[in-house]
């Protein structure tokens, strides 16, 4: 799990010049946007169909109801909560990772395959529905990258 140089130090592993923490803030980055992104899925949907969450948000277009039931609209909703479900627990995990002084090849091909997963996650739900199993196993990809990460770095602290 760790690499060869035991000798490391935090202050160094949080350094700006280790490639495995800036990798990190990288991809941290990117999914905080693509959280804040479904937004952009959310909303013109809502506008279009005239079809609000609140009551008193039906305002904002005229002839608009509150409804929770429109399938184009919740598909968009369930991708951005499976997206709250799935993106935190990784961040979590993944920091601490960074810690454990990971193999850089691995770390960054493990932080870049979770992000591209979740991209494509999004997409095969929310933007072009694609037949499972396609979404189950992007999901699963990133799934089992966290779970990995969560033990590697479980054992690296024993």
């Amino acid at each position: 799990m760790a690499s060869t140089s035991s000798n490391i130090t935090i202050i160094e592993l949080l350094s700006y010049e280790n490639p495995v923490l800036r990798a990190y803030i990288f991809y941290t980055c990117l999914l905080v946007l693509k959280i804040l992104a479904m937004l952009f899925l959310i909303v013109p949907k809502r506008f279009q169909k005239k079809i609000f969450i609140s009551p008193e948000d039906t305002v904002l277009r005229k002839g608009s109801v509150a409804d929770t039931t429109d399938p184009d609209i919740e598909r968009c909703r369930r991708a951005h909560l499976n997206d709250l479900e799935s993106i935190p627990a990784f961040l979590f995990v993944a920091f601490f990772y960074v810690l454990t002084n990971p193999m850089e090849f691995l770390a960054i091909n493990l932080f870049r395959l979770f992000t591209l997963a979740r991209f494509i996650h999004t997409f095969v739900y929310a933007v072009i529905v694609i037949p499972q199993p396609t979404r189950a196993i992007v999901w699963g990809i990133g799934y089992i990258i966290t779970i990995y990460i969560a033990v590697a770095t479980a054992i690296h602290f024993i």
